[in-house]
């Protein structure tokens, strides 16, 4: 199985994400989703970069799948999510973030950078206590 996304959590707080380009499989994108909810295993604060850079578009069921995964992972998130900071350089990547958000509001702090200097200082700059 390809991956969909690589999850780095080597810098914790500071857990990157990094879609790998790859089509989005029902087996890949649950993979993806279950060790995005892994980081949140030790009930500490963190921070997570998504690294859209090469990101393929999801198929539409996998984009509910993304908004479902927000919806039942809220209160997780807001206990120890200080913020989610989204590297994404391609407008119709942008656009698919807004219909996710759009099934399902962003429970945390966000914001969307093309580049990853822009995203590292927002994250940084966040308080992880």
């Amino acid at each position: 199985m390809e991956p969909y996304a690589i999850v780095d959590e080597s810098g914790f707080p500071v857990v990157w994400i990094r879609f790998t380009g790859n089509k989005s499989t029902d087996q890949n994108f649950q993979t993806y989703l279950a060790q995005t909810k892994a980081c949140y295993r030790y009930s500490k604060p963190l921070a997570i970069i998504f690294d859209a850079s090469n990101a393929g578009i999801p198929s539409l069921s996998h984009q509910k799948m993304q908004a479902d995964w927000l919806k039942e992972n809220k209160e997780l998130m807001i206990n120890y999510c200080a913020g989610t900071a989204y590297i994404i350089p391609n407008a119709a990547i942008r656009a698919i973030l807004k219909v996710i958000f759009s099934f399902q509001k962003q429970p945390v702090p966000y914001q969307i950078f093309e580049s990853e200097p822009e995203a590292e200082a927002w994250v940084q700059s966040l308080v992880l206590k």
